[in-house]
């Protein structure tokens, strides 16, 4: 799949050294909000999602001189943000010492710590449901039901062939199921 127009108008400005920064600036500003919340929905919480999309966004600078652009922009974007996250949740695991299961409690606790939280609306069970999955099947999760990504191009974000997305899709709406129709 080739990258969309506005996107590769965005890289030449990128790869031009007079406008570098503007060309930068410009993906920044096209792709930040979606990243912001697709790394929110995976470590929960807000501060910990603004300093992933900062990594993400250093990683971006990094490596954007050599991003192959026979795959669009923002699959590649996805890709170094979902593998941001899932380090972030597992230096997390490793710097607390403690279970999979202590970090998957800690990050409820923050949800039902946000003053808005009510356990009998649905948007906040689906969250906690959401804070159950392993973190494979959050990601797919997320980036199926919340950004409604194609299999195919998940695949290409998560580097997984598309009947084992499905698999994972079906495997986390069925413990969401289970997990609103018995709290």
């Amino acid at each position: 799949m080739a990258i969309n127009t506005q996107d590769a108008d965005l890289l030449l400005q990128f790869h031009d050294p007079k406008t570098k920064e503007a060309g930068y600036t410009a993906i920044i500003r096209k792709y930040q909000e979606k990243l912001y919340w697709h790394i929110r929905r995976m470590v929960v919480d807000h501060d910990d999602a603004n300093d992933v999309l900062q990594n993400t966004f250093i990683k971006v600078w990094k490596g954007l001189d050599h991003f192959r652009e026979d795959a669009q922009l923002y699959t590649w974007l996805y890709r170094i943000a979902t593998n941001e996250c899932l380090s972030f949740l597992e230096q997390k695991k490793k710097k607390s010492s403690v279970s999979f299961g202590d970090v998957e409690s800690a990050l409820s606790n923050t949800i039902k710590a946000d003053k808005h939280f009510d356990p009998q609306k649905l948007e906040w069970k689906l969250q906690l449901a959401i804070q159950k999955l392993p973190d494979k099947q959050r990601v797919v999760f997320s980036l199926r039901y919340y950004d409604e990504m194609p299999y195919e191009e998940m695949s290409r974000v998560l580097d997984t062939s598309e009947g084992a997305l499905k698999a994972s899709y079906h495997h986390a709406v069925k413990k969401i199921e289970d997990f609103i129709l018995n709290y």
